[in-house]
């Protein structure tokens, strides 16, 4: 009687451990937010898609090096997803403009968060001229 009701504490104890170490994973997976700043540039992309969830997606521009033409030289892409409507709406009126976004980058995906791991919510016009920022 005594062993059963060990193994039955065991096993209880057990259960509970491993459902806190998959709530930590899932936590530290899509929850937690990995890092977050700023990144500015051409606004090249913005679209909805999706088959069974929509989600926003959009691309941004980042030049390093400029000619003196005002034309990026050397240039990457920063893919990220939207998740909010308030800021795909402000991004859907400002596509092909020069952009400072604030986002958050998450460890994993969701699918009705976006297929990327960075999350963008906030956007603004960037002055280029002057370096500063003009709010949308």
């Amino acid at each position: 009687m005594e062993f059963k009701r060990s193994v039955k504490k065991i096993g209880y104890w057990s259960v509970f451990i491993l459902a806190l170490l998959i709530a930590a994973f899932i936590y530290w997976k899509y929850v937690f937010t990995y890092s977050k700043g700023y990144r500015s540039g051409l606004l090249q992309k913005f679209s909805e898609k999706g088959m069974m969830f929509k989600t926003y997606e959009g691309e941004l521009i980042l030049s390093s090096v400029q000619s003196n033409a005002n034309v990026a030289i050397a240039s990457e892409k920063f893919v990220f997803s939207v998740a909010d409507d308030a800021v795909a709406r402000q991004m859907e009126q400002i596509q092909g403009k020069n952009v400072v976004v604030h986002y958050r980058e998450k460890n994993g995906a969701l699918p009705w968060r976006g297929e990327s791991n960075y999350i963008v919510d906030s956007v603004r016009v960037a002055d280029v001229a002057g370096g500063t920022f003009v709010p949308e």
